[in-house]
């Protein structure tokens, strides 16, 4: 007999037991069903959060400047305090890094304001923030109503407004906010959008509801008793660029700060990708128990599938006396059984994949962001090459009783 002949003999045992065969197979697809679908549950979780964390700006950084907002110390002595990096310098760095980023700039106002309309007026609580046409999106503002500032309005500075949820639900309960005219830091502006609430989506934010929002020229043009400081955020949709992007600003920064060579940087680059970081080490963490539950499952399949091969050799005791007796050496036997186990390791371990694929992913659904379908090449692969694995570990030692049986007494077995 030739291996292609233990191949045919293989299946041909299996079509005559097809529902021992269907049976073994269902044991060895639980098993890496639930290998397959841990692992793929965890890496389309993961993956959607990343997705989300991405839309809440985690891949990007601040810039401020050193010591100005949060003096610090280290080893008792205070660190230097420099000046706060003013209008002129962030317009200088967002118009030299280009595209390769999202440059946010924006100022905040007060955090302490009255917003007046009709007679009625808001709580002494609403925050007046100054932006440029990346700020929504950036800060992951979304809009229900109206829109966002044209070219036109951010150039010139108009007293034109976006307004949270809150301030219209108080001044303008029963109808729309748009168009309307809002009165608040001695100045009358127009409402030309609307934020959505903070509860709508991850990205809304806690400031969202009672957040003003005017141009950036236009704030930076009120009255004031302070120069303002300039938030600074870039932000990249690539987190694999966002190191890249970091040294790039560095170097723009100290240009345009006048950071001479040898000097330290007068500002901190803080990046806001820490949840990301956490969710690496907590997949990581989720991926080995995943893992070890797995095993353990897949484990059991193999004692199962093992046993199963042991009836097997027992059940046909006489055709192995019958096939030595006509020639068949003992590694043709063990071929025979080791081949049988590995084709019903594969036949339950590609059903397993298929389901364990399809419920992870099913899992990520329940996940804010998620969607995408995953395809985990990586652990299909590992899946395939277990059930190998476990074919051969499962098979061989049934495979070796049926190999080292005598023709005489095998002949007689009845």
């Amino acid at each position: 007999m030739h291996l292609l002949e233990n191949i045919r003999e293989a299946f041909r045992s299996i079509q005559s037991n097809l529902l021992r065969t269907v049976l073994t197979a269902l044991i060895v697809s639980i098993g890496i069903m639930s290998l397959v679908g841990i692992l793929t549950a965890i890496d389309a979780i993961k993956s959607s959060l990343t997705n989300t964390f991405a839309s809440l700006g985690a891949n990007s950084f601040e810039l401020t400047a050193k010591g100005y907002t949060n003096r610090f110390r280290r080893g008792g002595v205070q660190g230097r305090t420099y000046p706060a990096i003013n209008y002129l310098q962030a317009r200088q760095y967002k118009e030299r890094l280009g595209d390769d980023a999202q440059v946010g700039i924006s100022a905040f106002i007060t955090g302490a304001t009255e917003v007046k309309a009709g007679g009625l007026k808001t709580n002494p609580n609403m925050q007046v923030v100054a932006g440029d046409e990346n700020y929504l999106r950036i800060q992951s503002y979304n809009l229900e109503d109206g829109r966002a500032f044209s070219p036109s309005e951010l150039e010139v500075g108009a007293n034109v407004a976006i307004v949270g949820p809150e301030i219209k639900d108080k001044l303008f309960p029963n109808q729309s906010a748009i168009d309307q005219y809002v009165f608040f830091l001695g100045q009358r502006f127009q409402i030309i959008g609307q934020l959505e609430a903070s509860g709508s989506g991850m990205g809304g934010g806690g400031g969202a509801d009672r957040l003003v929002l005017i141009p950036l020229i236009t704030g930076n043009q009120l009255p004031r008793q302070r120069a303002l400081t300039f938030d600074i955020k870039t932000a990249t949709t690539d987190p694999d660029n966002l190191t890249f992007i970091m040294g790039q600003a560095t170097g723009i920064m100290r240009a345009v700060r006048g950071d001479r060579l040898g000097q330290e940087d007068s500002f901190e680059l803080e990046r806001s990708d820490s949840a990301v970081a956490t969710l690496d080490s907590l997949s990581g963490n989720l991926r080995t128990g995943g893992f070890i539950v797995g095993f353990i499952t897949l484990l059991g399949a193999s004692i199962a599938l093992m046993n199963i091969m042991m009836v097997s050799v027992t059940e046909r005791t006489r055709e192995i006396g019958i096939r030595k007796a006509l020639g068949a050496t003992a590694l043709q036997i063990r071929q025979q059984f080791l081949i049988e186990a590995i084709v019903i390791c594969v036949m339950g371990g590609a059903l397993g994949i298929v389901l364990g694929v399809a419920g992870g992913n099913a899992i990520s659904l329940f996940i804010p962001g998620g969607g995408a379908f995953l395809v985990p090449w990586l652990w299909m692969i590992i899946g395939l090459v277990i059930c190998v694995s476990v074919g051969l570990a499962s098979g061989y030692y049934p495979a070796s009783k049926a190999a080292g049986l005598d023709p005489i007494e095998s002949l007689r077995y009845e």
